[in-house]
């Protein structure tokens, strides 16, 4: 484990959040989702970040991308503040099917936002489209419909329109919560392969804590709001990883032990007990 202070290289950190909080008021009251949360992420991290339900995971993540206003704090990306979604990252939402176009195929889907995003000749964006569906595996259907496919093919989808506006950093906020099993380790795969592939540095938002060890160079928990890091746990894992033999391997179950002690502590629960499934 390290602190987070620490995932620095080269000077200023590439992501840097600094003393951010969020409430939000409204009848009456006022609820204080994050407490002043300190993170640091170097270029080319697989960052996961893991936490109780409604610990303000996702809202961390929206105010990183420009998206939501924190209340105190700021978010700096490479030493400049983000105050509304930078060009470099691009976020891949959990709901894949409000986040497709269902009017519009595989190919016109992935398209958009080369289109809307930056003055490209229609060759090239033909082009890198082609080449986009080609990394997520979805040669052949580049006329179907969102409608047409499964959802782990619409959850493709979405990755390869966010991969085709060409970004540094992907943010993933619980993007494989609405799949099967196999669908969410073939989906694990393909993220894991373009993350090598392409350099990107991703933060991922996930329920599930042994997802977050399995993809991650790190693995961050928050715990109950108002939210504060609790645990920033450097995994040091080989590559390539293997869904079977790297979550058999002592580090991987040491990891685990880990993580879980931190959250259960955080919520009350004895070593060893199970959390309330309500």
């Amino acid at each position: 484990m390290r602190d987070s202070s620490t995932a620095v290289q080269g000077g200023s950190p590439y992501i840097a959040v600094r003393g951010v909080r969020k409430s939000y008021s409204g009848h009456g009251r006022t609820t204080h989702a994050l407490g002043g949360v300190e993170l640091q992420i170097e270029q080319g991290a697989f960052v996961s970040i893991v936490g109780p339900s409604g610990c303000g995971k996702s809202t961390l993540l929206q105010i990183m991308a420009g998206l939501v206003p924190a209340s105190e704090g700021r978010v700096d990306l490479q030493a400049r503040q983000v105050t509304e979604p930078p060009p470099e990252m691009v976020y891949v939402f959990q709901q894949y099917t409000r986040s497709l176009f269902p009017w519009k195929s595989v190919e016109k889907n992935v398209s958009y936002g080369l289109e809307n995003r930056e003055k490209l000749p229609a060759s090239e964006i033909a082009a890198l489209t082609r080449e986009y569906i080609g990394l997520v595996k979805l040669d052949g259907f580049e006329n179907h419909y969102p409608w047409q496919l499964s959802g782990g093919m619409q959850q493709r989808v979405a990755i390869a329109r966010a991969l085709a506006c060409r970004p540094a950093v992907l943010l993933m906020d619980e993007p494989f919560s609405s799949v099967d099993a196999l669908t969410r380790v073939g989906l694990q795969e393909l993220v894991l392969r373009l993350w090598r592939e392409l350099g990107l540095t991703i933060v991922f938002v996930t329920h599930d804590t042994e997802e977050a060890i399995y993809l991650s160079t790190r693995v961050v928990a928050l715990g109950k709001p108002p939210s504060t890091v609790r645990m920033d746990l450097q995994i040091e894992l080989p590559h390539p990883r293997d869904q079977i033999t790297t979550r058999e391997l002592p580090r991987y179950l040491q990891y685990r032990h880990q993580l879980l002690s931190q959250l259960f502590s955080d919520e009350g629960l004895a070593s060893g007990a199970k959390p309330n499934p309500a």
